[in-house]
């Protein structure tokens, strides 16, 4: 069957694109339309290539032209999935740095933790980056945009805290790639049943971020 053209697609920003009403520290349960959720489940479970739509609308309980014509295919699902959770984290992150008021310490951290904080609380959605070699070439451009927005806000935090004599780092823009890798990564092995909470998780991370950069410390928040 040929795919319709897709209407607007359901779910993009469903996470992040409103107020965060109770804080970047907050997070509620993910509240995706019923077909989202279907596929993320069907990804995690099978991956993007062992997953079809069929077994997406099967587990929806929806038409397969009904999928077609919200989401185009299953490349459809799988973006609006990644640029759900890109933008919730990407909003997460600014309004954490905001939360600093330019002091550059505390910015750092605030956005390590946050980040992290993602990774363990949306560790489904997050894990989907995994998937992101399936992307095609225009999809891929536009995701890989996302991702450097979250890569530059770090990076610029990263150089003024340089300039500020507040770190010592040779190679900030390796050092913040890395510094992102490595928190990135723990939506691969997190467990909600495991031993340290996401908060737990997050306060380890973020020492190990300042001791990267050559921050022993970490700041009081003020107020």
């Amino acid at each position: 069957m040929a795919a319709k053209a897709p209407g607007k697609p359901e779910g993009i920003g469903a996470s992040g694109s409103g107020a965060l009403l109770d804080g970047w520290r907050a997070f509620a349960p993910v509240d995706l339309p019923p077909i989202l959720s279907a596929a993320l489940e069907e990804f995690r479970e099978h991956g993007y290539h062992g997953t079809s739509v069929r077994d997406v609308a099967g587990r929806a309980g929806f038409s397969l032209p009904m999928i077609y014509y919200r989401y185009g295919n299953k490349q459809g699902l799988l973006v609006a999935l990644l640029e759900d959770a890109m933008g919730e984290v990407l909003q997460r992150a600014r309004s954490a740095a905001a939360e600093a008021e330019g002091r550059v310490l505390e910015q750092f951290a605030n956005v390590v933790e946050c980040i992290v904080l993602h990774m363990t609380h949306r560790a489904a959605m997050a894990g989907l980056d995994a998937e992101l070699r399936y992307l095609e070439p225009g999809n891929r451009t536009k995701y890989a945009s996302l991702r450097k927005e979250l890569e530059q806000l770090l990076l610029q935090i990263t150089e003024e805290g340089v300039a500020q004599g507040l770190f010592e780092v040779d190679r900030v823009r390796d050092t913040t790639r890395a510094l992102l890798g490595m928190c990135q990564a723990v939506a691969g092995w997190y467990r909600a049943e495991g031993p340290l909470s996401p908060g737990e998780i997050a306060d380890r991370y973020v020492s190990i971020a300042l001791r990267a950069v050559g921050a022993r410390v970490r700041p009081v928040p003020v107020g």
